[in-house]
């Protein structure tokens, strides 16, 4: 009998990105199941509440029938544990995010090695991608130019949430 695989892809995913959803969209095809889990860290100043990222998410992954958004707070690990996955996506921009990502799963596998952690990289055009580009373009950018790097979904909240420049 198949034993149902399951992964967890946390994340604060402030706003989400075309990168992140490269992400989702092919790890779907790899794990029966995949839970988007958005972690409430409450010593940081977002731009979207917990509630509005989730349904950000859920609108961006709606043709995913194999994708849940969930929240959760704590250790990351815990929360993939209670989940009951093994699998822990990770998605790193290559320059940036590998020294601290590796710390991380360093000190995650210690926590509990029963969970792995799988990196992955977005597509070419979206390696580079991050929320905090986003917060930092969108003032100055029309809605043609945040389509390029967020979902259709995301464009208009994030006009309505950016400072013009």
């Amino acid at each position: 009998m198949h034993k149902e695989t399951i992964a967890v892809y946390p994340g604060s995913f402030d706003p989400i990105t075309l990168g992140h959803l490269n992400i989702i969209e092919r790890t779907s095809r790899l794990f029966d199941r995949l839970v988007v889990g958005i972690g409430v860290n409450n010593e940081k100043r977002p731009w979207f509440t917990p509630a509005e990222r989730a349904e950000l998410i859920r609108r961006s992954v709606a043709s995913l029938p194999n994708v849940s958004v969930e929240l959760y707070e704590g250790l990351t690990v815990n929360y993939v544990r209670a989940r009951g996955a093994r699998i822990m996506i990770r998605g790193v921009r290559p320059i940036t995010d590998i020294p601290a990502e590796i710390t991380m799963m360093m000190a995650n596998r210690q926590l509990a090695p029963d969970v792995e952690t799988l990196f992955l990289v977005a597509d070419g055009e979206l390696a580079h991608v991050s929320s905090s580009l986003i917060k930092e373009i969108a003032g100055g950018a029309d809605a043609e130019m945040l389509a390029s790097f967020l979902p259709p979904a995301v464009v208009e909240a994030v006009q309505k949430r950016a400072v013009p420049k």
